[in-house]
């Protein structure tokens, strides 16, 4: 097994979270002799991230809440982050599933510590349900209580928002949309995103900034993306890590990216709404 894709000494962040503060995305990799890794998996770990190494890291930043959202490594297959789930009554869980999920599967893993589930727009996770179907399925979340999770990059912002602004339930934006920060904050991806985020079910993640910016740590070319999002819309903002970090060349620093959340909410209100209030109130803490 070679490199793992995650710092394994991060250092201690600067900025000193409240208590009850929450890690809403973050992902575990096996460990494939208990877990193993799907056929068709558009992608492979470079090694394995288990809970063990999460909780960890979750005690070195001073996170006491998390959300583990299930990985396209293992596809819909949620027994990893479901054994997560079982380990903890501080953590919830995102799930994969198809559309035609049945409902007795979704209240299963509700019973487990679900709370809603993602589906990707994205190229490199490969082709997945269209809108229309995960609309149809939100009528069924509607009845237990989740929400939808959306990861999409800036060019379907615009595409999507329409089906999204009518969602039943709550919609999670994943990583600000995955927007290109370098063509600021008033490009069309940007703009599509704040105007989807008028709609009060939708919330966003203002995770990522190691993903949307062309500059090295810390990237502060992110910055104002991340402040204008709190700033705005600071009651439906959170947070996560990201951990641990698939699909990047740089390994980012998890005590960086706590640190640039701390000067995109700068004030202990604001650091506290995004890390402790609004995680409560969207994963039932």
């Amino acid at each position: 097994m070679s490199q793992p894709s995650f710092n394994p000494n991060p250092r201690k962040p600067k900025a000193r979270l409240a208590a009850g503060a929450c890690d809403t995305h973050f992902h575990v990799f096996g460990p494939r002799e208990r877990f193993p890794f799907a056929a068709d998996r558009s992608y492979t770990p470079p090694a394995d991230a288990p809970k063990e190494t999460l909780f960890a890291l979750h005690r070195h930043l001073g996170i006491e809440r998390g959300v583990v959202v299930q990985s396209a490594v293992h596809q819909f297959d949620n027994s990893a982050a479901a054994d997560l789930l079982a380990a903890s009554r501080n953590y919830r869980g995102i799930a994969l599933l198809p559309t035609s999920a049945p409902t007795a599967e979704l209240k299963k893993l509700d019973a487990q510590g679900f709370r809603g589930v993602r589906f990707h727009y994205m190229s490199h996770l490969g082709k997945g349900d269209g809108i229309d179907a995960v609309l149809a399925m939100a009528k069924r979340l509607a009845e237990i209580g989740w929400h939808l999770q959306i990861h999409m990059d800036g060019p379907k912002i615009g595409e999507l928002s329409a089906s999204l602004a009518a969602s039943p339930v709550p919609v999670v934006v994943d990583h600000m949309g995955r927007v290109d920060a370098s063509r600021g904050l008033d490009s069309p991806e940007f703009k599509a995103l704040l105007g989807l985020m008028k709609h009060k079910h939708v919330w966003v993640k203002v995770s990522g900034p190691e993903r949307i910016s062309k500059q090295a740590t810390p990237w502060k070319d992110a910055r104002p993306f991340q402040r204008k999002l709190v700033a705005e819309f600071g009651d439906r903002v959170v947070w996560g890590t990201d951990w641990p970090h698939p699909n990047l060349a740089v390994v980012p620093d998890d005590g960086d990216l706590v640190d640039a959340l701390a000067e995109a909410a700068p004030t202990e209100a604001e650091l506290k709404a995004v890390l402790v209030e609004n995680p409560k109130r969207l994963y039932g803490f």
